[in-house]
């Protein structure tokens, strides 16, 4: 996992003659429902843009960055509204697996509830941190795959929802580009010293 970091870098340019198979795309989704949400409420949501006419109607919406077009696919990675209301249902195979007994059940769906029931606020900032964790795991799973991945915050929100048909309870939290990479990339970008960021308490 460490090389697949150390490896990891954001492409501007793709091999547009590359393309996923179907199989492909629903293992690199697959993995990104490996990524931890509060609860284990899996409030995501992935759409996997990769028809001609889909990244037609994506382009535009995306500021005209080409790379939408040129990539394998691009995936709208949404965080959902009201992870409550789904709790029990996403639950219920750990209980039936033996992982939950039913009191661990019961205190999750009950502290769900409260947290988020009539917290519209929380409710938003669980739909972008889940929805963030899963794109950073789809995008080491695609390195993994030897793919290449951007993620992308340009675009416009209200118009990507019109246009893909997002429900209500849909936050587009950001766009993931997936391909084969093409020439003239940049190399991974040095990073801040740790001990910049880094304090102990």
């Amino acid at each position: 996992m460490l090389d697949v970091l150390n490896k990891r870098t954001s492409a501007s340019v793709y091999d547009s003659s590359h393309a996923l198979k179907k199989d492909d795309i629903i293992a690199l989704v697959h993995s990104a429902t490996l990524a931890p949400s509060a609860f284990n409420l899996q409030n995501w949501r992935f759409i996997a843009v990769q028809s001609e006419a889909g990244k037609a109607k994506l382009l535009p919406i995306a500021y005209g960055q080409q790379k939408v077009v040129d990539s394998a696919v691009t995936f709208i990675i949404c965080g959902t509204l009201e992870p409550h209301l789904g709790l029990p249902a996403a639950l219920k195979p750990a209980v039936e697996a033996g992982i939950l007994d039913e009191a661990t059940f019961a205190g999750w769906v009950g502290a769900a509830e409260a947290m988020y029931g009539s917290n519209p606020r929380f409710q938003r900032d669980e739909a972008i941190r889940s929805g963030s964790l899963a794109a950073m795991t789809l995008m080491l799973a695609a390195q993994e795959m030897g793919l290449a991945s951007t993620p992308m915050i340009g675009f416009n929100a209200d118009e990507l929802s019109a246009a893909f048909n997002l429900g209500a309870t849909d936050v587009p939290v950001m766009l993931v580009t997936v391909g084969k990479a093409g020439a003239g990339n940049w190399p991974q970008k040095p990073r801040k010293a740790v001990l910049e960021v880094l304090s102990f308490a």
